[in-house]
């Protein structure tokens, strides 16, 4: 539940300055698609209602998280951020469901939403590897919030452990690696701490520069680089899925 919590400061900053700045949507979209597809799955497994409570709080914060996204981005990023939303915390949510309630049956149902949750449990802990990059490049911790890391490294671990002891790999396994990637960040926030990103410079060409240029190319441009990333993500969950359904099947 903490880490569904750690965002409330970024977001806190985010109102105060009325814009999102550099930061990142897509580990907030990607956080509210897994909790709901968690949700669903504590939903049908009964032993699992304590992962299906939790989550279903995610998925409320993250509800407010995303409007707040949307309603402070930059206006060329407005139409790309809704995009993704449409595609993945609708479309594909309500695909899964539907799906997996009219293909399958009991433990097969069970087993083919543990599959989907615990692929895109670990899309979300991943996703704050485009945070990771912006670290790297401007050698500042700014736009990786220390609390998110630190908790996605607590949280991964705790629910691994849980998952382990009850015998539900669906949770142990994709928490373990989200304890992995947490500690990742946190060593790299480790390292970027006390860092000062480098004075701007006419001469040289630095990472704001690249990410304002990139902001004035075209928005149709912009936003078929964004659905073909987003088509290809949703194919990536499309093949998980049916690499569950061959596990069933066999």
């Amino acid at each position: 539940m903490l880490v569904f919590l750690a965002p409330i400061d970024t977001f806190k900053r985010i109102v105060k300055n009325k814009s999102t700045e550099e930061f990142d949507s897509l580990p907030y979209i990607c956080s509210l698609l897994s909790a709901s597809l968690w949700t669903y799955y504590g939903i049908v497994q009964p032993s699992a209602f304590l992962v299906g409570t939790i989550n279903a709080f995610g998925s409320i914060l993250g509800i407010v998280y995303v409007g707040l996204f949307l309603f402070y981005a930059p206006p060329s990023n407005k139409v790309k951020i809704a995009l993704i939303v449409g595609t993945l915390n609708v479309g594909f949510l309500v695909g899964a469901i539907l799906f997996t309630r009219l293909a399958f049956k009991g433990e097969a149902r069970v087993a083919s939403m543990g599959f989907l949750a615990a692929g895109f449990i670990i899309v979300t802990y991943a996703s704050p590897l485009s945070s990771m990059r912006t670290v790297v490049m401007t050698r500042s911790v700014e736009y990786m919030p220390f609390y998110l890391s630190f908790f996605i490294f607590l949280s991964g671990g705790v629910w691994a452990l849980y998952g382990w002891l009850i015998g539900d790999y669906f949770v142990s396994v994709p928490n373990g690696t989200g304890c992995i990637l947490g500690t990742a960040q946190l060593v790299l926030y480790g390292i970027y701490r006390d860092t000062k990103p480098p004075a701007r410079d006419s001469a040289c060409v630095s990472f704001y520069d690249l990410e304002e240029g990139w902001q004035r190319q075209p928005l149709l441009s912009s936003t078929h680089s964004l659905v073909s990333s987003t088509h290809s993500l949703v194919s990536s969950a499309h093949s998980l899925l049916a690499s569950g359904h061959s596990f069933l099947e066999s």
